[in-house]
């Protein structure tokens, strides 16, 4: 099959719409598709750069539900985007992300192959939908095949359009790249215990929640270190407040480029995640799993589906900082416990290995094109 995965969020921007549509095209074409990727360009550096990725307008970030939304533009992008469906002739085009930001609207208004989205988001409000339902309407029952990586997910989407039937693929972790055997980082070794935070540096992250966190855990633990990794326009706040508050016991890496962000999962004893909602599912809280790490999270509905309280780890009250320390404190004391988790988590992990979820998504496009009608 020739197939065509499309969102205006791709690399450089980091975070699990990236990761989900990086590995579909990676494992397709490993299976001997025809897989390509239809994105932005967002200027130089790309950490993947392929013929088979075709960059096509301008990314520009909007501010949006405490986060930001990445729009495609280009004066031109219509005519592009309709030379290049003719002339490729798709048998699949897959939308990621929303339908209303420019590129994949534009793919699927002028494809005339099957058409896929995958919803990521877990927003308890779209204004973007709202102010789009009347024209997306049209344009969304082009849509032969609905899939959302988690029930919040799509219970987010459907509130907007619920005449069709939605089917769950979830996200999926790489376990080979994040896994028990990787080895750690030295430096970050000579530490105990470390506790992880992987992510943007934007107020639904949640971060501000762990810093606040961490001076209790100090207390009981003075030798503990938190590793933060990320980066994002929070950042000069972060780094303010630590050199104020924590600045001893916080190690403030910033970004990491994807091949070495597996080595601190396992330079960690825990890894938490402090989100403070919207999120629909939780790629980190995988990439901690398959690493065999101890989990510390907030209760939010996108954790849920993902994480057991109790079983691969732990769930606190979000934006509670006392609460968190107590978390952090009582799985510390309890190593037996720490080494459960982690092992629960690392068999869970297994199963949402990409090669498990791309076969699940190859199944929904033979189902979905084998339909009459």
């Amino acid at each position: 099959m020739k197939i065509l995965y499309v969102s205006d969020i791709f690399y450089p921007h980091t975070g699990g719409v990236s990761e989900h549509i990086f590995y579909l095209w990676k494992n397709f074409n490993e299976l001997g598709h025809q897989a390509k990727i239809l994105a932005p360009s967002y200027g130089n550096n790309y950490p993947y750069v392929d013929e088979k990725i075709i960059r096509m307008g301008r990314a520009i970030k909007i501010p949006k539900n405490r986060s930001f939304s990445v729009l495609s533009f280009g004066i031109t992008l219509p005519w592009q985007v309709r030379k290049f469906l003719a002339t490729e002739k798709f048998d699949i085009v897959h939308l990621h992300g929303q339908i209303a930001p420019v590129l994949p609207y534009l793919a699927l208004k002028y494809s005339t192959a099957k058409n896929f989205i995958t919803f990521h988001s877990a927003y308890e409000e779209s204004f973007g939908y709202v102010l789009w339902e009347p024209v997306l309407e049209q344009y969304f029952r082009k849509i032969d095949g609905l899939i959302a990586v988690s029930s919040v997910a799509r219970d987010c989407v459907a509130k907007y359009f619920p005449f069709k039937d939605y089917r769950i693929i979830p996200n999926g972790v790489d376990t080979e790249r994040f896994s028990p055997a990787v080895a750690p980082i030295e430096e970050l070794r000579k530490h105990s215990p470390n506790i992880l935070f992987v992510g943007r540096f934007e107020p639904r992250k949640g971060l501000k929640y762990l810093l606040m966190a961490f001076p209790e855990v100090v207390k009981k633990f003075p030798g503990a270190k938190l590793i933060v990794v990320g980066e994002g326009f929070l950042e000069h706040y972060y780094r303010r407040y630590i050199e104020e508050h924590v600045k001893e016991n916080v190690i403030f890496v910033g970004f990491v480029k994807p091949e070495d962000l597996p080595r601190y999962y396992a330079s960690c004893d825990i890894y938490c995640s402090p989100a403070t909602g919207a999120e629909s599912f939780g790629i980190v809280l995988l990439e901690a799993m398959a690493s065999a790490k101890p989990i510390i999270a907030s209760d939010i509905p996108g954790y849920r589906t993902i994480l057991q309280d109790g079983g691969e780890g732990l769930l606190f009250e979000p934006m509670n900082p006392e609460a968190l320390a107590k978390k952090i404190i009582y799985i510390l004391k309890k190593p037996e416990l720490m080494k459960k988790f982690g092992s629960a988590g690392l068999k869970k992990a297994k199963g949402y290995d990409w090669k498990i979820v791309t076969k699940q998504v190859l199944d929904f496009y033979t189902e979905v094109c084998n339909k009459k009608g």
